[in-house]
């Protein structure tokens, strides 16, 4: 087995952001899920898991 590597310069590389923005909501809701299960699993066992609520309050 070969190992390859680039090494590149941090500025030259790709938007994290740009790929995500390719993705249906869908996809990212259930990659998102998956990442906060494995937190869970790292984390103690002993604490619900759950997303945090979020409050937003808007004047208008």
């Amino acid at each position: 087995m070969e190992i390859i590597c680039h090494k590149i310069p941090l500025k030259a590389q790709k938007s994290d952001f740009a790929y995500w923005q390719t993705q249906s909501y869908q996809a990212r809701l259930k990659t998102l899920e998956e990442i906060r299960q494995e937190y869970h699993q790292w984390k103690d066992n002993s604490v619900e898991s759950r997303l945090q609520r979020v409050y937003t309050i808007s004047k208008r």
